[in-house]
Parts: structure tokens; C-alpha cells; sequence
């Protein structure tokens, strides 16, 4: 169900995800409210799963992992127990950041995040590909991001938020 949300909610919510650090003071400045009920705003966002939680992003290739790879993944038999089993079998792959469940050709798409080339392939032949369940893998080895980013578009909801 789509939560209701006005424009100094749509404001707050594009600081927030701009800069989670900032403080309550700070986005009730910006959007021309006192501290109080911007901060109730946001509880009650909080509240009802529109802020679903604030994170750190953290710059992989200073931490060494900057070799990315899409890996779009075919189930030998895509019912829904099989879908269900791969799942699950992802969610405790930390190399996989992202897991989609797609329509085409391929069941999942995999945003995959290693090292370098040689401990992508060890995790593809002794994590990936030992899933019995998996018919076919295809790699995409990532070059360059052009564009990464966690920014929903607010601007689509609301038209107190400029388009960037």
C-alpha cells in the first residue's frame, strides 16, 4: 500500500537520502520547519516503512573490492520451491549485493562484488555453480560505472522535490 506523503515529507525524505548524517536540526532548517515536528515527520516515516534504514556507502575500491560483475542466473526448473531454495541460498553470499528475480530469458540477475577476476571465479565454481539448481550462468563484467546510485527519483511523487 502506497503511504501518503506531502512535499516538506518528499523534501525531507530526498535530504535524508542525500546525506543520512545530517541532523534533525539541519532538515528542519532546510525545509523550513522547527526540530519538533520534523522530527515527528520523520518517526512517523519511519514508522509506517517509508525509511526503511540509514546506512553508510562505503567506496569499494579503497577497500580492495572493486571488481563488479552482473550475473544473470537460469534455474534448470524455475517453479516456485526452486525459486524459493536459490533465494535463500543467495541471502548468505556476501559477495551478492543485489538479487532480482527478472522476466526473459534468465530467472535472477546478480549484482556481484569480489576482489579481482580470480576470486570472482572461485566464487563462481565453489559457491555459485554449486547450487544444483542452476542450469546457466552469464557473466558481465562490469568496466565503469557510469551511474551508481540508492536515490529513489522523488521527484516523481512529488513536485516539491527539483529534478536533479
Amino acid at each position: 500500500m502506497r503511504e501518503q506523503i506531502d512535499g516538506i515529507d518528499a523534501k525531507i525524505l530526498h535530504l535524508i537520502q542525500s546525506n543520512a548524517a545530517l541532523s534533525v536540526a539541519d532538515i528542519a532548517d532546510k525545509v523550513g520547519l522547527s526540530s519538533s515536528p520534523c522530527w515527528r515527520r520523520i518517526k512517523r516515516m519511519e514508522e509506517v516503512g517509508i525509511i526503511q534504514n540509514r546506512v553508510t556507502i562505503l567506496d569499494r575500491s579503497k577497500l580492495g573490492l572493486d571488481f563488479e560483475v552482473f550475473v544473470a542466473v537460469k534455474l534448470a526448473l524455475p517453479n516456485r520451491d526452486n525459486m524459493e531454495k536459490f533465494e535463500k541460498a543467495v541471502r548468505n553470499m556476501p559477495e551478492v549485493i543485489q538479487c532480482a528475480v527478472v522476466t526473459g530469458a534468465v530467472d535472477f540477475m546478480l549484482r556481484v562484488v569480489t576482489k579481482n577476476m580470480h576470486a570472482y571465479e572461485d566464487f563462481l565454481r565453489e559457491v555459485l555453480l554449486s547450487i544444483e539448481l542452476i542450469s546457466d550462468v552469464q557473466s558481465r563484467i562490469v568496466l565503469r560505472q557510469s551511474k551508481d546510485t540508492y536515490a529513489l527519483p522523488l521527484n516523481l511523487i512529488s513536485n516539491a522535490v527539483p529534478r536533479l
